[in-house]
């Protein structure tokens, strides 16, 4: 070997024996309103699904191979015979969700509140089609599954406790009484439980605390599945509503689910939101990721014992870089398969015409009908996407035909809601916050024909503009972004904006000529 030929041999060896250096990501991993995160991976490739309260379609599924970029690739109750949601509000619908593979079939379990409990479907794909509804006779929301020797268990939390029973993974039928295994470590709202097994140990992981800023997530073990299970002298394992973690962006951190990577490392994925303007929370709880230390034997750390924070230090799986979404395009018409698009309840199908429908020479994006208003919440005319960014701007244009009020929502939920709306007589925009309906400013709409409509934030105000002559944009409002938060409208989602419709039936009907969204 000469010279030069040993030299590169001593340096690659001494390569080999350094310390990997950290990367860096940026939390949230999958912005805006996704809550509730379940995680499993099969092979090299991640599957993440999310809850969706009272939208349609439900439970948003994700792709990933490196746990840090993530692609939406369908929605796994996209039937109305697989997720009924009559007089669902953002208190209400799909709750928390626990995704599972086993035996080449993938299981989405989940609690549909106020229609019907408890359920799981399956398919193998996770694209779907996913089964009709698989109805299971214990309740308390956010059951998860588990398997171990041809056996299938199910965890929830009725009777503020967690409880496990046997079922039959086929018939849903529940083959053996309801066991308490743990009350938790002493917070309010014991609940989001996951089983894993890892060396001789059955480990329970809950959230307590409620989902908002004393949320935490704890962890207990047992030699038996059935208990009696053991407190983590280190709980709880996540939080943030600590002296380290009270002044961070990031509050709210709980609801999690492990998952091993196929390098061997842990990581968890959970749920946390981030304040704007203060205390206050607008984009609804969103999907964190942390990175997991779990030594043989011994309780699992998260980020290292300390608090979450928007940059994360850790050696991530290798880049793989996904489109944000598989087919979706902000000007794609909804039902298009851009996959981001959602509507309030279950849809009145015909309320809602795509562009290709009609004579080539009417121009428009969609055509809605209304039917009722967003505030009666009775399937109201509706669709649009999660708010992701604090940052955007969103541009549509609408024709109304007949009495119809139709334009742009920045909607939280039924009773809190921010309308921006064209009608034969003016441009408004009217604020709806619980006992508050009040028209916040208009100005005369001085011909026919179209209107431009436009909503910018930068994370602390919506700004509300409009053009008349599709030229020159005028400020019409201000308002602030607080007022739409969870804190003060209530609810369990995050904003979503959208274009609507509003007026009895066979009143008329509005023409969107495009829908643009725009992340700053």
């Amino acid at each position: 070997m000469n010279r030069q030929n040993l030299f590169l041999f001593v340096w690659m060896l001494m390569l080999a024996w350094l310390p990997v250096s950290a990367q860096e990501y940026r939390n949230p991993v999958i912005p805006g309103y996704h809550p509730d995160p379940s995680v499993c991976r099969v092979g090299d490739t991640f599957y993440l699904v999310n809850s969706s309260f009272q939208y349609f379609p439900g439970v948003p599924i994700f792709q990933s191979k490196d746990m840090v970029h993530w692609q939406q690739i369908g929605n796994v109750l996209d039937r109305e015979s697989q997720i009924p949601l009559k007089g669902a509000s953002s208190w209400l619908g799909i709750y928390a969700p626990t995704i599972r593979y086993h035996e080449g079939t993938y299981y989405m379990i989940t609690t549909n509140v106020g229609n019907g409990g408890n359920f799981f479907v399956t398919a193998t794909d996770p694209r779907g089609p996913w089964s009709e509804p698989v109805w299971l006779k214990q309740q308390g929301i956010d059951p998860s599954l588990y398997f171990e020797n041809g056996k299938c268990y199910m965890v929830s939390n009725p009777g503020d406790a967690i409880w496990l029973c046997e079922i039959n993974p086929k018939t849903g039928e529940q083959l053996t009484e309801s066991k308490q295994l743990w009350q938790g470590d002493g917070g309010r709202y014991p609940e989001g439980p996951h089983i894993y097994k890892k060396d001789g140990y059955y480990y329970l992981l809950i959230s307590e605390g409620g989902t908002e800023l004393a949320h935490r997530l704890t962890i207990a073990r047992s030699r038996n599945i059935e208990g009696p299970y053991e407190s983590n002298p280190n709980n709880p394992i996540l939080t943030n509503c600590s002296r380290l973690g009270q002044s961070k962006q990031i509050q709210g951190t709980g609801h999690g689910d492990l998952v091993q990577a196929g390098d061997g490392n842990w990581w968890m994925v959970f749920l946390a939101y981030r304040n704007y303007g203060g205390s206050y929370h607008h984009l609804g709880r969103e999907t964190y990721l942390a990175p997991v230390e779990w030594k043989e034997g011994e309780w699992p750390v998260v980020n290292g014992g300390m608090p979450i924070d928007t940059l994360v230090k850790a050696n991530t799986l290798p880049s793989v870089l996904l489109e944000k979404h598989l087919e979706a395009d902000a000007e794609d018409a909804p039902a298009t398969g851009a996959f981001e698009w959602v509507q309030l309840q279950n849809p009145i199908p015909g309320n809602y015409l795509r562009n290709d429908t009609m004579a080539v020479e009417e121009k428009y994006f969609v055509r809605l009908y209304p039917h009722g208003t967003l505030t009666e919440n009775q399937q109201p005319t509706f669709v649009g996407r999660r708010q992701e960014s604090a940052s955007f701007s969103l541009e549509t244009d609408v024709v109304t035909k007949g009495e119809v009020e139709a334009g742009l929502s920045v909607y939280q939920i039924n009773d809190g809601h921010l309308d921006f709306f064209v009608s034969q007589k003016q441009v408004a925009l009217r604020c709806k916050l619980k006992s508050i309906d009040y028209v916040v400013k208009s100005v005369p709409r001085l011909r026919k024909g179209s209107v431009k409509l436009r909503i910018r934030s930068n994370g602390e105000m919506y700004f509300f503009d409009y053009s008349l002559d599709g030229k020159r944009f005028h400020e019409l409002a201000s308002m602030n972004c607080s007022l739409m938060s969870t804190e003060v409208a209530g609810g369990f989602t995050g904003v979503v904006l959208g274009m609507f419709a509003e007026g009895k039936e066979k009143s008329g009907y509005a023409d969107f000529g495009y829908f643009y969204y725009d992340e700053k």
